[in-house]
């Protein structure tokens, strides 16, 4: 999953190595094998344990065998095998990576292949629609994490906040209240963009948009009000307008205690608890508030996808392992043990009771993706982003900042 951050030798994870999870004993000469390749930290033993376990029970003439890989580096080695004739059967992408490889021709496509039974009507967008490439549907959604509001319960009692805002205009003002006596409102940094992505999709508007060919679409006039909102949330604290949220690292930040928000994925509270104690138990969760209420506002869905490989030895075999990875009673046990956001909206209830990943499905349900362009990479590797918001924040007239990156934007998203 990219950017949300999720070692082990990229050779066969043996079972011995996963506590005798990973191979699952086939039977006889007709035992088919499926090779699965998942991210380093995406599951546990004891997950695995239990898939493998029943999926033996339900499938005995077929063998998993997985292998761990590592997220650094792991575009070329997954372009690489797709080019093989020993590709695996079935592999875990970042959401966002599935067009890259889309591109190259070597992914099955899964739109006939049942993939209406996999409940797609109800899948989160931000999962599905990186997966769907000029109408096929190359990558199954398995899990996501996206930021909330991580904010100190402490001191929006102090500030006489009983109840967490829904709305951007009451998020404004909570933050307005909050901005003073020595605390920061809110610890925004002034080059988060992936925040920035979903002031801009509340307001209508995109990072690029496609017209034949890709162009950059930040100086849009839905685009520049969620530059605007994000320029009047960041200016009730006190984060640096030329740096992003891990210079310094912002969780950092907030453990010193004078922090009253800050917009990150759930996990980055054990991060705070760890550094500053005393915070156990005084941290709360929200969904990024939208622009009315009932409906959380836009967010980046960072994540997982499923592919099969054209080459794939044993397709059949590999969508039957995808099916039940991305099934309901195995989303639900994923979700419940790694604290993910399941696949579909309709699962949302199954965190009920988990206010951090409650917060994150809400959030979810309206998350979005970066550009479902394959040339994205090239964006981020030298994000015009980033510097067009310091300029914004530093008085620059947004407008001609906004279109100065949009050109960097479309350079960088032309065919290579």
């Amino acid at each position: 999953m990219k950017n949300r951050s999720l070692a082990v030798s990229v050779a066969l994870v043996s079972a011995a190595a996963v506590g005798g999870c990973g191979l699952l004993p086939g039977g006889g000469s007709e035992t088919r094998t499926v090779r699965i390749w998942l991210m380093k930290d995406s599951v546990t033993d004891d997950f695995l344990k239990r898939f493998t376990s029943a999926y033996k029970q339900d499938n005995p003439s077929v063998k998993l065998e997985f292998t761990f890989q590592e997220w650094t580096g792991i575009g070329k080695k997954v372009t690489a095998a797709l080019e093989s004739k020993k590709a695996p059967d079935v592999i875990e992408v970042g959401n966002t990576q599935v067009a890259q490889y889309a591109e190259s021709d070597a992914l099955w496509d899964l739109t006939l292949e049942s993939v209406r039974d996999l409940g797609s009507d109800d899948w989160l967008p931000g999962l599905a629609e990186p997966g769907s490439i000029n109408g096929s549907q190359y990558g199954i959604p398995w899990y996501a994490a996206n930021r909330v509001v991580i904010y100190n319960k402490d001191l929006f009692a102090g500030a006489g906040i009983e109840q967490p805002p829904t709305t951007r205009s009451q998020w404004l003002e909570d933050s307005g209240k909050l901005n003073r006596g020595g605390v920061q409102g809110i610890y925004l940094s002034g080059q988060d963009w992936y925040s920035l992505a979903g002031f801009i999709w509340d307001e209508g508007g995109e990072l690029a948009v496609e017209r034949g060919e890709w162009q950059g679409a930040l100086d849009t006039p839905a685009a520049l009000r969620g530059m605007a909102f994000y320029k009047k949330l960041q200016s009730y604290g006190e984060g640096p307008k030329d740096a992003d949220e891990e210079t310094p690292p912002q969780a950092e930040v907030f453990a010193k205690g004078d922090v009253a928000q800050m917009i990150a994925v759930p996990s980055a509270a054990t991060v705070i608890e760890k550094r500053n104690p005393r915070l156990k138990g005084k941290l709360g969760f929200f969904p990024v508030p939208g622009k009315t209420p009932g409906r959380p506002g836009a967010v980046f869905t960072g994540g997982s996808d499923l592919i099969i490989p054209e080459n794939a030895r044993e397709r059949s075999a590999a969508l039957d392992v995808v099916k039940a990875l991305a099934g309901a009673k195995w989303q639900t046990d994923l979700a419940r043990t790694m604290h993910y956001v399941p696949n579909k909206t309709t699962l949302a209830a199954v965190l009920t009771g988990e206010e951090s990943t409650a917060a994150m499905a809400a959030g979810a349900a309206h998350g979005r993706a970066t550009p479902n362009s394959p040339q994205w990479a090239s964006v981020e590797a030298d994000n015009p982003i980033k510097p067009y918001m310091t300029a914004v924040l530093r008085g620059k007239e947004p407008g001609r900042a906004a279109r100065a990156a949009s050109e960097r934007i479309t350079a960088a998203l032309a065919p290579h």
